[in-house]
Order: C-alpha cells, then sequence, then structure tokens
C-alpha cells in the first residue's frame, strides 16, 4: 500500500467511524447544549488528548498489551463502565434546570476531564487503534510516527464533526434553554452514559 493510498483510505475508514453516534457525540450535543460552546470545545479537546493519549499507549506497546491481556484489559473496562455510571447517575438524579447551573459534583465540572477521561477510560478505543491503525502503516515505515499521524487525521475529523454539531445547537439556543428541555437532555444523556456503561461492563477483549 503506497503512501497516498494508506492516507485516503484511512481518512474514508475513519470518516465513517467519526459519524457513527456514539459517547463522544453524546457529551457534545449535551455540553453545548447545556453549558454552552466553550464547554463543548474543552470537551472535544479532552476527547482530543484522549485519543492522543490512546496513540501514544498504542506507539509505545500500552496497547498492545491491552489487547492480549485479559486482566489489564479488565480493569481499565471496570474504571470506564464506573466512571461513566457516575456521570449517569449524577446527570439523572441532579438534572440542571438552566444553563450554566452547575449541579454536578465538583469532579465532574471540568469539561474537558470528562471528554478525557470518558475517551481514556474506554478500553475499546484502545483495541481500535491497535487493530485498525496497522493496516494503514505502509511497509517500511516508522510505525510510531504514523500511528500519531492517523491519530491526528481522526483528531481533526472529530473536531470538525465536533464543530457542525456545536454550531448547529446554537441555531435552536432559544429553545435549548428552557427549563424542561434542559433537564429532559440531562436526563436523556444520563441515561445514554448508563447505556454505555452497561455495554461496555459486558464486553470482553476481542479474541
Amino acid at each position: 500500500m503506497s503512501v497516498t493510498d494508506a492516507l485516503m483510505a484511512f481518512t474514508f475508514a475513519a470518516v465513517l467511524l467519526t459519524l457513527t453516534p456514539g459517547l463522544d457525540t453524546a457529551l457534545i450535543l449535551r455540553t453545548a447544549t447545556v453549558e454552552g460552546t466553550r464547554k463543548a470545545i474543552q470537551a472535544q479537546l479532552g476527547i482530543n488528548a484522549g485519543c492522543l493519549a490512546w496513540a501514544a499507549a498504542v506507539a509505545f506497546g500500552l496497547g498492545a498489551l491491552i489487547a492480549v491481556s485479559e486482566l489489564a484489559y479488565n480493569l481499565l473496562k471496570w474504571c470506564g463502565a464506573g466512571y461513566l455510571a457516575w456521570l449517569g447517575v449524577q446527570m439523572l438524579l441532579k438534572p440542571r434546570q438552566q444553563m450554566g447551573d452547575v449541579t454536578l459534583s465538583s469532579g465532574s465540572q471540568n469539561a474537558f476531564l470528562r471528554g478525557f477521561f470518558g475517551n481514556l477510560l474506554n478500553p475499546k478505543v484502545g483495541i481500535f487503534y491497535v487493530s485498525f491503525l496497522p493496516q494503514f502503516i505502509p511497509t517500511g515505515h516508522s510505525p510510531v510516527l504514523w500511528t500519531f499521524g492517523l491519530v491526528l487525521i481522526h483528531v481533526v475529523l472529530g473536531t470538525l464533526w465536533s464543530a457542525l454539531l456545536i454550531g448547529s445547537t446554537r441555531k435552536l439556543s432559544g429553545i435549548l434553554k428552557q427549563e424542561g428541555v434542559v433537564k429532559w437532555l440531562d436526563r436523556t444523556t444520563g441515561a445514554v452514559f448508563l447505556l454505555f456503561a452497561a455495554k461496555l461492563a459486558l464486553s470482553r477483549r476481542p479474541g
């Protein structure tokens, strides 16, 4: 596979991955709607940092360990599921009444950390990078440099998609600021987080 073919193939696959609804999309939409554009951008930066942390882990071997070790996978899996469940319960029990009304505990107020840990504590991201990225590294090229390069492409695509999501919420800001809508969004996102937590907790290491 040539360098051009590898980049084109990965970019196409990464676009499909980015557009597939998941935890990151739910987090960005909810944060943009309830906490505003600045917090949503912080959450996206946290998600990006999580992706880069996984890139480093995969490039230097930790991701490979998680891919082959049941214990390592399960430890990270349960930490991630517990974190998502905690966030979900907080949103269900303490929904905000208006944008900017902070009712979550202090540990979850930081949108950057929410995005970062939500990504970092999901071993499926590491498994995905370990199993997916090597297919697009041309023979004879540095695996470390290409791993970071491909993840950066994924990060850029995710940032563009998040910008589109954030922009769409601004157009509907009048409706989305209503107390009933804010509470509904918090509770809906909380339920989504709990579903992701359950799905992660019940997942098994591939292979």
